[in-house]
């Protein structure tokens, strides 16, 4: 990572379930060591209330987030670019560190089809915040 504090930014489609909920738990597990950043090519007009609850049992609160429309700034201001099924939409610039995280989205789904998928992201987010503060973690 290029920065002091390293940034990342997670990117889905309505900014509104998976990228709120990888977000959560970056914010969490990272306690303040990174900086997080989340949007959406079209971001949707509240977060998902069953990514909120889902959430809730794992002690993290996401109430409060803002589904937001992703910039190109966060993008060029982020280290890491997380994106969740945005497809083409997501811009990209050379150097950045992208990965593209295949999840199912949590749209219209019931608290026990959300809650695999949020573990799952918490996995992942793990893994990423080993890699980019593996003195840490």
């Amino acid at each position: 990572m290029t920065s002091p504090t390293p940034i990342v930014l997670f990117v889905c489609i309505h900014n509104a379930g998976r990228s709120q909920m990888a977000a959560g738990y970056m914010t969490a597990l990272s306690d303040g060591a990174v900086r997080v950043l989340s949007g959406g090519s079209e971001p949707g007009n509240q977060i998902n209330p069953i990514a909120i609850q889902a959430m809730q049992e794992e002690g993290i609160d996401i109430t409060g987030n803002v589904p937001q429309l992703l910039s190109t700034e966060q993008v060029q201001a982020s280290d890491a670019v997380i994106t969740m099924g945005c497809g083409d939409v997501c811009p990209i610039f050379p150097g950045k560190r992208y990965e593209d995280w295949e999840l199912t989205d949590p749209a219209g789904k019931n608290l026990d089809e959300v809650r695999p998928i949020r573990d799952d992201i918490k996995r992942r987010v793990q893994a990423l915040l080993a890699e980019i503060l593996p003195a840490t973690v």
